[in-house]
């Protein structure tokens, strides 16, 4: 009997330590998938449902808005709370004024993909501040913070604005990670300059986005991969996938918000709008835009888009 229960202890120790090694194996390949920027993210950015069409009609308006880009902007840095070197695209108004957009990109790009937004809201009368989020551009980072711990970078970004102008109004704005990014730092003690944030497309967390991607991508269940990819995040981040939460920021938040959203979004899916919507405790707005996918908002809706967002920030800026 003795040398039954032995063997038996034996045996589930050896499965024990082969499912702990295949779930780490697994945890470590997926953090290099999606949150290591020096790997390649094919897989995740081609997959069928993933993919975004490309509007060629919109060329000629790219170029332009490119080279008015690159006419106009300076380049900006500050340090990080954890001693990175942050880098940004600073766009001064050529008219006075003490209004701020904070422009936000998305996964796995930069700050120089944002240049139609900053274009629109530098016409209608604003300075505007366009980061590369930590691992992406000229920011420095070795992983990918999701929106969560650049969420105290933008914190940064705006000290470094209001200690420049004590006077300044500023919005956030992002799409994708950028507005996941927004929302999270919206639960955070911001100064009162900050008068209204806009987010399109962001996901309701990060544990809720790679869940939704692992199997929609590898047609795998959350468990337990996501448990194991969370403990590797925390060792080589510094941060689980599941305190990354824009659903649990917003409902701390008591900045005005504009949740904007496609209801065709195959990437971040639109259910998500309706989560992060319902949890938001302060003045909020939202707009769902019929047949747009993902990041596709602005170009399907047209003018309704920015006259949407330029009714909303009119209620909340001077």
């Amino acid at each position: 009997m003795k040398r039954k229960y032995k063997l038996l202890v034996a045996i589930i120790t050896i499965l024990l330590a082969l499912f702990t090694g295949a779930g780490f194996f697994a945890g470590n390949y997926f953090y290099n998938l999606a949150l290591n920027p020096n790997t390649d993210k094919s897989a995740v950015l081609d997959a069928s449902h993933n993919l975004i069409d490309s509007n060629s009609s919109e060329a000629q308006e790219k170029e332009d808005r490119e080279q008015w880009f690159n006419k106009h902007y300076e380049e900006k840095a500050i340090q990080s709370y954890d001693s990175l070197n942050l880098h940004a695209y600073a766009i001064q108004n050529s008219q006075p004024t003490d209004k701020w957009a904070i422009i936000f990109h998305g996964y796995s790009s930069d700050g120089t993909q944002m240049t139609k937004y900053a274009k629109q809201f530098y016409d209608m009368g604003y300075h505007v501040l366009i980061p590369d989020a930590r691992g992406h551009g000229q920011s420095e980072g070795d992983y990918i913070g999701m929106g969560w711990h650049d969420r105290l970078d933008v914190v940064s970004w705006i000290n470094d604005i209001v200690n420049r102008n004590k006077d300044a109004e500023i919005v956030l704005f992002g799409v994708s990670m950028g507005g996941a990014t927004v929302m999270m730092a919206s639960g955070e003690d911001l100064p009162s300059n900050v008068k209204a944030i806009i987010e399109d497309c962001g996901y309701s967390s990060v544990w809720d986005e790679f869940s939704y991607q692992l199997q929609a991508i590898f047609h795998l269940p959350s468990f337990p991969i996501m448990q194991f990819s969370s403990v590797v995040t925390k060792l080589k981040a510094g941060y689980t996938l599941g305190e990354a939460s824009a659903v649990d920021q917003v409902a701390k938040s008591k900045t005005p918000m504009l949740f904007i959203h496609g209801d065709n979004d195959t990437f971040v899916p639109s259910t998500m709008l309706n989560d992060v919507y319902e949890a938001a405790n302060g003045p909020k707005q939202k707009l769902l835009v019929e047949g747009a996918g993902h990041g596709e908002a602005e170009s399907v809706a047209g003018e309704l888009y920015w006259e949407k967002i330029q009714h909303f920030l009119e209620t909340y800026m001077k």
